[in-house]
């Protein structure tokens, strides 16, 4: 087994905090589980769950074969606090010495992190895009982008524990559901604090769709040409049933909006194909497709960067491979 040591003080498991709203977890939390699982493979180690909140469902979380669940469930947990929850996690750690403790980079995971992360003096590496284990060390290597997204850094946190991340959703792929009826799960119940805060009253905001809920989406670049030649994604979208992602650089000259946007500034995707149209691949962009099944690339230029993370690859004039697809789609699935 792989442990980090300080002192006396062995830091071990690979913790994943699994937020929840109304009860429910949200994605994000079972895309850190798959990747965390690796995580602790590598390091010989067990991976925990975390959860807080009000009537949780620990079914949900055990069914990703994680080897402990650790839930605390009351009901002044029913509205995410940053207090409440940082004294949570904190008593754990200096209980339990987790050696890794992922977060999702959601509103409250971006709020709740770097609280947690001051209390513990330990560093936090935010909006990571890759996440794995030194050969050599056993340190967690956190890669995210850096200097605008011009350059991808890779963040170790040598002398503090646990070492901590946020993720943004999207970025790594949710395991398939297993059993594992080895998992231990464990209640616990914390003390009340008095935050000096009292709710009111509360309103979900209605969610519409996003193209990150998409399972196939066809995305432009800048190499698309014109907003006149932007139609034939649309088009080719239409005819198979996806969605369409555009560049920054598309939505920056006014020919998309940015709920179509995808890359760091964007949306992260994880759908089971990307058809990326005249993207060249700049980092900032690739940030945001890291947890897509399948790409197919096409584009003019066989150097471009998009054709390093492609599955498939189609070097030519992107306006007449998107026509002859939709004439030749067209003729059993004619275009509304």
């Amino acid at each position: 087994m792989s442990n980090l040591k300080t002192g006396s003080t062995i830091y071990a498991d690979v913790w994943v905090f699994c937020e929840a709203v109304d009860g429910e977890f949200l994605p994000v939390s079972f895309e850190l589980l798959g990747k965390a699982d690796e995580l602790a493979r590598a390091l010989n180690t067990s991976l925990v769950a975390i959860a807080a909140g009000y009537r949780l469902d620990t079914k949900k979380l055990t069914a990703f074969g994680v080897d402990r669940v650790i839930i605390c469930d009351a009901p002044y947990l029913k509205y995410p606090s940053e207090i409440q929850y940082s004294d949570i996690l904190s008593r754990l750690i200096t209980e339990r010495n987790p050696g890794i403790f992922l977060f999702g980079a959601t509103e409250f995971g971006r709020s709740l992190a770097p609280r947690l992360s001051a209390m513990r003096r330990t560093g936090l590496a935010a909006d990571c895009t890759g996440l794995e284990i030194d050969q050599e060390t056993g340190l967690l290597r956190q890669t995210r982008p850096a200097f605008g997204g011009n350059l991808m850094a890779t963040i170790i946190t040598k002398s503090h524990t646990p070492q901590m991340a946020t993720v943004r959703p999207g970025i790594f792929p949710a395991p398939a559901p297993v059993k594992n009826s080895k998992t231990i799960v464990e209640t616990i119940a914390p003390v009340e604090l008095e935050t000096g805060i009292s709710l009111l009253a509360s309103k979900n905001a209605e969610r519409g769709f996003s193209i990150a809920d998409s399972e196939i989406i066809v995305s432009a670049g800048m190499g698309i040409g014109s907003k006149k030649n932007l139609k034939l994604v649309f088009d080719l979208a239409e005819l198979i049933g996806a969605s369409v992602g555009v560049s920054r650089s598309i939505v920056d000259i006014g020919w998309c909006d940015y709920t179509h946007q995808i890359g760091q500034t964007g949306l992260s995707v994880s759908p089971r194909l990307l058809i990326a149209c005249g993207i060249s691949g700049a980092i900032q962009h690739l940030a945001g497709i890291g947890g897509a099944e399948t790409i197919v690339a096409i584009n003019s230029d066989p150097e471009a960067q998009i054709f390093t993370v492609a599955d498939y690859g189609l070097v030519g004039d992107c306006i007449e491979i998107l026509e002859g697809l939709i004439a030749l789609l067209s003729q059993s699935a004619p275009i509304s």
